[in-house]
């Protein structure tokens, strides 16, 4: 199997090739799966043992039509049938959505699922990609959304809720305040295909909103929540005019026999189902501790059956993938192909703990093994891997936050300890106006902290052929970064202007220039008695070898550079990438993505829940 994984996966653009694929690839025997994102524990082995007492009746006979299979599910979940269409899978809905409902254009944060993106794009759609920044956690900012569509004159608006690869999650009322803000759009689709396993609160669907708006579309997954994949079936609620614009051009039989026998087998079920997701919300849990274990390796937040984690600095996601299938059996997803994410990022499927020890097991021995071979290079000394957004934290610190390189006397310039930080947030994001695109960074004078903004800059050296004296084309030693410190001669006061500059200058660490400054303080000593009043330039006309030494010591005539900043982190970052943790392991609320305590369970379920009230049941 080994030789023909690389191909596998070069022949499946934006997805991961089939377990069948890749069973007929070692014998008929698959991998231990954390790529496809489905419910380990539902259907339960008696509903897989009734089924396969069934097959021959299943697979001999034609379904029921799509209004009968339809009609009962809608029973189950308390929705009236004519706000409900089923399709073979959400992404037949995703089709039809976008050939009948998409005119010109669809706007949708990324990374995301990638039919969000090609489906459009195939018929000749504009896709208008809002840029999920990985330096905020790949959280998506509804307002920051909302002005990107604006600024775009996007006439659709996708949010997928929880977000897959990432697990971001929007809570109900952010997603209902987007709805409203957007009222005058053709279309608002809200993808809820992994909703069910969220816990961040007790009712985040907003399936009851869409029935009563005239452009809202809530889209559902069967096959994900009930572990079904292979049945694919999946349906849509919104009014009835939308819901049946839809319907009318879906085939009679466009639903199988295993999603009938499934569907009129849920309602006896309802228990075992909310039961599943409780576990895989637990797992959930566990698998985020196990991993934020690995050194170097970042665990974001998710409210998905799926953790979206980035490699250490130095691995490579397709090398990693593959060894861990070749070497350990394991299917991973890797995110290269993904717009938006990239290689150093896996999407991790929740599975039980056994399944997750061998994940570790094996992710440890490809990143970490022996180190001929293994994926993470070899430590320097003194050094350990840094959890955070290492490409932005090596960005910002290579290129003073403004996004290019440094002149060549700057870079020079020592950088701040890492355990520094400047005061105050990290400057947040600007979205950018082009599909796909990373937003610009801000200007160099918005990411400096409040105290060196342009108002407390340092004064430009005069130019040379001015004829002032040396001393007085100098900057005030007092207000130079790292001299400030410096006690001046009696005779050297600052001017009673420049106080409140100097007072405003931070405390910076020494720096490469402080033996110049040391010579410019001695010069100006020198100078001492011209310095008590101000003289006018031509008064004191300095010597010829007076200006020679006063160039000679003024530093080159550029803008001075600010210090390398290190990122600030987020609030409650620690080592992980996870809020709060450092080394103590995660908190359920954290996984989760909360910031209120923890709701009190209720108690179990004694029948199958409506879909409106089914995430209240099971903490």
């Amino acid at each position: 199997m080994a030789d023909n994984v690389a191909s596998l996966f070069r022949g499946t653009a934006a997805h991961s090739p089939s377990m069948a694929a890749l069973a007929r690839e070692s014998d008929g025997v698959g991998p231990i799966d954390f790529c496809i994102p489905c419910n380990p524990y539902f259907p339960t082995p008696g509903m897989f043992d009734e089924l396969a007492g069934r097959l021959r009746e299943i697979i001999t006979y034609y379904p029921s039509s799509a209004d009968t299979i339809t009609a009962e599910l809608c029973a189950l979940l308390q929705l009236p049938p004519s706000c409900v269409a089923m399709g073979n899978g959400s992404t037949e809905l995703i089709t039809w959505i976008d050939h009948l409902l998409v005119r010109e254009s669809l706007a949708i944060p990324v990374p995301t699922f990638g039919r969000w993106t090609d489906q459009p794009m195939e018929t000749g759609k504009r896709v208008d990609m809002f840029p999920l920044m990985e330096s905020n956690g790949f959280a998506l900012d509804p307002a920051q959304y909302i002005e990107f569509i604006r600024a775009r004159g996007t006439r659709v608006a996708v949010i997928c809720n929880p977000n897959n690869p990432d697990g971001g999650f929007l809570s109900r009322r952010a997603v209902v305040n987007f709805m409203d803000q957007l009222q005058d759009l053709d279309l608002i689709v809200i993808d809820e295909s992994f909703l069910e396993f969220a816990d961040a609160e007790s009712d985040p669907s907003v399936v009851e909103e869409a029935v009563l708006r005239p452009n809202v579309i809530v889209l559902r997954s069967l096959g994900k929540n009930f572990g079904l994949h292979g049945i694919r079936f999946g349906y849509l609620v919104a009014n009835p005019a939308l819901a049946g614009k839809i319907r009318s051009m879906l085939p009679k039989w466009n639903l199988n026999s295993f999603a009938e026998t499934v569907v009129f087998m849920l309602k006896e079920h309802g228990a075992e189902y909310m039961e599943s997701l409780h576990l895989v919300r637990r797992d959930r849990l566990d698998m985020a501790r196990q991993l934020s274990a690995l050194p170097g390796l970042t665990v974001y937040p998710s409210q998905g059956n799926f953790l979206f984690v980035r490699l250490p600095v130095g691995a490579e996601g397709t090398v990693v993938r593959d060894r861990l299938l070749s070497e350990h059996r394991i299917l991973v997803r890797e995110c290269g192909n993904k717009i938006g994410s990239s290689s150093r990022f896996l999407r991790l499927v929740v599975r039980p703990e056994t399944d997750v020890r061998r994940l570790v097991s094996g992710m440890e021995q490809v990143l970490y093994g022996s180190r001929r071979g293994a994926a993470v290079p070899e430590l320097g000394t003194g050094t350990s891997y840094s959890s955070g957004t290492a490409a932005v934290d090596r960005l910002i610190s290579e290129t003073n936050g403004v996004g290019m390189p440094l002149a060549a006397q700057a870079a020079a310039m020592p950088s701040l300890p890492p355990a520094q930080t400047w005061p105050g947030p990290a400057p947040a994001q600007a979205p950018t106006g082009m599909p796909g695109l990373v937003p610009a960074p801000a200007p160099a004078a918005a990411m400096m902290p409040p105290q060196q903004q342009p108002a407390a800059r340092m004064p430009a050296p005069a130019p040379q052929q001015q004829p002032m004296p040396a001393v007085a084309q100098m900057p005030n030693v007092a207000q130079m970064p790292g001299v400030a410190q410096m006690q001046p001669a009696p005779q050297m006061q600052p001017a009673p202007q420049m106080q409140p500059a100097a007072q405003m200058m931070p405390q910076a660490p020494p720096m490469s220039a402080v033996a110049q400054m040391a010579q410019m303080a001695q010069a100006a000593q020198a100078h001492a008695q011209r310095q008590q009043a101000p003289i006018p330039a031509v008064a004191q006309a300095p010597s010829p070898a007076a200006q020679a030494q006063a160039r000679s010591m003024q530093p080159p005539p550029q803008a001075p550079a600010m210090p390398a900043m290190a990122p600030a982190p987020a609030a409650g970052l620690g080592q992980t990438g996870m809020p709060g943790l450092r080394n103590r392991g995660l908190t359920a609320a954290q996984v989760r993505g909360r910031t209120e305590p923890e709701p009190t369970p209720a108690p179990q379920p004694t029948g199958w829940p409506a879909a409106g009230a089914m995430y209240n049941q099971v903490g």
